[in-house]
């Protein structure tokens, strides 16, 4: 009895599975469709603050608790006159490559090409221009 419990709980939980699996993404008219600008910024906050937000800070302004264990202190990304290609080069190969702080890390090996560009795109988004 309590296999055949067990059995029906399981084909209850595929079932149920297959049919959100079946419904697609979410329709809700709040949520950005992935394409956009809007979901871009909206993912790259997400990566900015897991990954970013320890030395560059909740403001984006190189207050991050971490920020005073470096000199050169991390940059303040609200005020920085940077471009996108040039944000998108620090991001993926690090500040040393470029002969920035040798303290802002590679991120190409950990950060798909989609989240880089997303987290420029959040980084745009919240520039002081």
């Amino acid at each position: 009895m309590i296999q055949l419990n067990i059995a029906l709980l399981t084909f209850a939980l595929v079932a149920c599975a297959n049919s959100a699996l079946a419904a697609g993404p979410s329709k809700d008219k709040n949520f950005p469709n992935n394409d956009t600008l809007e979901a871009s910024i909206y993912r790259g906050k997400i990566v900015f603050e897991n990954y970013c937000i320890l030395c560059h800070g909740v403001k984006a302004d190189g207050n991050g608790r971490a920020a005073k264990l470096y000199q050169p202190r991390p940059a303040n990304l609200i005020t920085s006159d940077k471009n996108a290609q040039y944000k998108e080069l620090i991001i993926r190969q690090g500040g040393a490559a470029i002969g920035r702080s040798e303290f802002m890390p590679p991120w190409n090996n950990e950060l798909t090409n989609e989240q880089v560009k997303d987290v420029v795109s959040f980084l745009t988004s919240i520039s002081a221009k």
